[in-house]
Formats: structure tokens, C-alpha cells, sequence
């Protein structure tokens, strides 16, 4: 890091602002993230349930948890700080929590959690507003003095932090009037816009475009990510995007990347029946080389065969 970007990222955390979280009971311990830090959403179910990770995962026990019940939270912020590591988001949090009293139940980095293993065992918010890093990423839970617990889920990526936090209260909890004006969050329970983050991130996974292990046909009826995306192409001719085919291990290697160039011929081929031209759209496959989740697991599997979506660059 140089002396510049060190100087930047220690007067980010040195100035920390109050960015208090939403309605939380009174006289409740309230958690400062950096000035910078926005709302991207948030969520709260009264009452409603979480399963706080409390060890890292393993192979024989998956991630153990204890489960909290009450008023759950969730919330996810973005912080435009491109100065600072996942660690120096984290451990001023940290730090506040443990002055706080609050006990710290599980503190770890992303291999050390169990990698993707821990990230798809565990829940996480929906991109755009929540992006997790596999290989780099840092989760905390704590339970505090009340019996009330904290989960921090933190990444970042090349632009931006990322900070999910999770708070549980018990149901009948009185609330805390507003500290004070902050960001108003984006409230929601529907599946993120594809277009969304396709434009932040670059890329998109197909979450409605499912295949069996060595299938490779659409069923039949309308595909709504796909109908999105005919949308997005026919109003600019200029933009292009790439249908990425994902599978599974099973199989050899040549025999997987046929299948999955098929699965992303079979979506752009689903956009040309929509009268979409050949020119906006490429097809292509990736085999099992690009893997989100275990392939020791029928649940990882199933989610390692997908189709992504990849924006290019748009013609000149």
C-alpha cells in the first residue's frame, strides 16, 4: 500500500461518522461504520428467525449455528473506499463491539471460515446491494450483554466495501426514534435487478435458467431474466453481452465444456427466437473451470451448472 493510499485509509477511519442502523431499541449499542458508508437495503422481519454461525464450516457438520428469534435487521451497506483492505473495514467494528461488552462468538477470514463452503451455508443479501469476494472476505457474530445478537459479513470489491450487517432484538422491543437524517434504505423482498448488477458488477448469474446434471435445453414458457435482458438489448443496438455455460465436475473436461457452450447457446438462442440480432449476443462455455460452490455436494452441483451473463464492451 502506498504512503497516499495508507494516509487515505487511516483518515476514513479516523473520521468515522455516526451512519447509526435503523430503529433499534432503545438504549440499544449502536454501531458506527466509516463516513463514506451508504444503505443499499434493508430488510426487517418482526418477528422472524436467523441461524447465527457461531464456528466455521466443516465437511462433517456443515456451519454450526445458534438460532435467534425476535426482530431480525438485515441491512447492507456500501462503502466508497477504495483505499481500504477488508481488514481495516472489519476491525474497527470489532473493536466497537468488544468495548461495547458484546461477546465475540466467531471471527474469521475466508479459508479460515471454509471458504465458499461457509459463504453459501450462511445467509447473504443479494447483489447489487451485498457482493461477497470468495477468496477475500471477513465474517464476525457477536451476542451482547441482552442476549441480542450482531452478524458482520464483510467484503469489498475492486470499486467499493461491502458490509452486511444483521441485528436480532426480542419482538416486543421498544424502538429509538431517528438519531438524526441518514440515507433512506431500498426496501425490498424481490429478486435484485439483473440490469442492476450486471452494470455494477459486470456480470450476472441466470438464477432462473436451471439444467440437470448433463442437460443442456431450456424447459419450455417464458424465462423472465431472459425476457429482461431482451428488453436491455433492443433499446440500444449498440450493447453486447456474452452467454457464459457453467457445469458441474462430472465428466471429463472436454465433455463439460461442450455441454456448457450448449446451455449458453441455448440462452442466446431463447433471445434470438425474441427477434434480438446475432450481433449482440456471443456464446461460450467455461466447463467446470469456474465453480461457485462445492462440487462434493448435490446442493453445490446443482448451483456450479448456471448460465452467466457478461456485458462487453458496446460497438463504436
Amino acid at each position: 500500500m502506498t504512503t497516499t493510499t495508507r494516509r487515505r485509509a487511516e483518515r476514513l477511519l479516523s473520521g468515522l461518522a455516526l451512519a447509526t442502523l435503523a430503529a433499534l431499541p432503545v438504549r440499544a449499542f449502536d454501531l458506527a461504520l466509516p463516513g463514506s458508508a451508504r444503505l443499499a437495503e434493508e430488510r426487517i422481519t418482526d418477528p422472524g428467525s436467523y441461524a447465527v454461525p457461531i464456528a466455521p464450516w466443516t465437511e462433517m457438520e456443515g456451519v454450526l449455528t445458534e438460532t435467534a428469534e425476535g426482530r431480525i435487521q438485515r441491512q447492507a451497506w456500501r462503502i466508497e473506499a477504495s483505499g481500504l483492505t477488508v481488514l481495516q473495514i472489519m476491525a474497527p467494528l470489532r473493536t466497537q463491539l468488544e468495548s461495547a461488552g458484546w461477546e465475540i462468538l466467531l471471527d474469521c477470514a475466508a479459508r479460515d471460515c471454509g471458504g465458499f463452503d461457509f459463504r453459501f451455508a450462511t445467509e447473504v443479501m443479494r447483489g447489487p446491494a451485498m457482493y461477497v469476494d470468495l477468496s477475500s472476505y471477513r465474517f464476525l457474530s457477536a451476542r451482547g450483554p441482552a442476549g441480542d445478537y450482531l452478524s458482520l459479513m464483510v467484503s469489498r470489491s475492486p470499486a467499493a466495501g461491502f458490509v452486511q450487517v444483521i441485528r436480532t432484538s426480542p419482538a416486543s422491543a421498544p424502538q429509538a426514534p431517528d438519531a438524526g437524517e441518514r440515507p433512506a434504505p431500498v426496501v425490498t423482498s424481490e429478486m435484485p435487478d439483473l440490469i442492476q448488477t450486471l452494470e455494477a458488477e459486470g456480470h450476472a448469474v441466470l438464477d432462473d435458467l436451471t439444467f440437470a446434471s448433463g442437460a443442456d435445453e431450456l424447459e419450455p414458457g417464458e424465462v423472465p431474466s431472459l425476457d429482461e435482458l431482451a428488453e436491455f438489448l433492443a433499446a440500444d443496438p449498440a450493447r453486447r453481452v456474452l452467454f457464459v455455460g457453467h457445469t458441474d465436475a462430472t465428466g471429463s473436461a472436454a465433455a463439460n465444456v461442450e455441454i456448457s457452450r450448449r446451455r449458453a447457446r441455448a440462452a442466446r438462442g431463447y433471445l434470438l427466437d425474441k427477434g434480438l440480432p446475432e450481433s449482440q449476443m456471443e456464446a461460450d462455455g467455461a466447463g467446470y473451470l469456474a465453480p461457485i460452490a462445492s462440487n462434493l455436494s448435490d446442493t453445490g452441483r446443482e448451483a456450479n451448472r448456471r448460465v452467466e451473463v457478461v456485458l462487453l464492451p458496446a460497438v463504436e
